[in-house]
């Protein structure tokens, strides 16, 4: 059976076709985050197509970060963040969200995942500056949560120091975009936590055990730390 190839259908291998020319130029030219692209006209040139057709290609590619355009300034390669998968996610949860809330499980399956395995590399390495940084943000935690406060940044930043030694920009951004959906969600649809002190204090039982190089202790307690996230997620139950 033959493939219909209706108009619709080809202006979007078109467009997919134009888009992937362009990141290949990218590539090509070992362009880096910030650096300018060929102005339109030569895109045109370079690319056999019309005006219309290189702004088309060049708007899709900026919903995904691969490229910045600076009106009045040019085109430049973006920031290649996870902020497009971080909008996607969020909205695919807020969709599903009235009718189950299997979205959201999902994301924190998932992040659970992958720092119950990352806990486990940086418990016995984690240096002594990033353990003193995480005192630090845990002190704000209790703080604000004696003051009867959220700290929804101190959290964030919490993540982001625990495995910064892993030097691994990937794992940053993939730890910012989930921690970015579940805030999101939860801001959106007013859900707070029950239980800030207890929070605080989950989150200084991580640190407790990393200065212990108590791998398993560790491991314990980002469990625990799951558990209350679980049952935030609690609250967006309809009745």
């Amino acid at each position: 059976m033959t493939e219909q190839h209706t108009p619709a259908k080809l202006a979007t291998r078109m467009s997919r076709a134009i888009r992937d020319e362009i990141t290949a130029l990218i590539l090509a030219r070992g362009l880096r985050s910030g650096d300018p692209l060929p102005t339109e006209t030569e895109l045109v040139e370079a690319l056999g197509v019309s005006r219309n057709s290189i702004r088309e290609a060049l708007k899709a590619l900026q919903a995904l970060d691969i490229v910045e355009i600076r009106h009045g300034y040019g085109t430049y390669v973006g920031r290649l963040s996870l902020d497009p998968l971080a909008d996607g996610l969020t909205f695919r949860a807020l969709h599903d969200i009235g009718r189950d809330l299997r979205s959201m499980e999902e994301i924190l399956e998932v992040r659970e995942a992958l720092e119950a395995a990352l806990i486990r590399r940086v418990a016995a390495t984690v240096p002594e500056e990033d353990l003193a940084a995480l005192d630090e943000v845990t002190r704000r935690m209790s703080e604000r949560a004696k003051a009867g406060d959220t700290f929804a940044e101190e959290d964030r930043e919490f993540h982001e120091i625990l495995y910064r030694s892993l030097n691994n920009a990937l794992v940053t951004q993939l730890l910012r975009a989930f921690w970015d959906v579940f805030h999101r969600v939860n801001h959106r649809l007013g859900v707070t936590d029950p239980n800030p002190v207890l929070t605080a204090r989950r989150h200084r039982a991580i640190v407790t055990a990393l200065r212990k190089r108590d791998v398993a202790r560790a491991e314990h307690a980002m469990e625990e730390h799951f558990r209350n996230l679980d049952a935030r997620v609690a609250q967006l139950r309809t009745p």
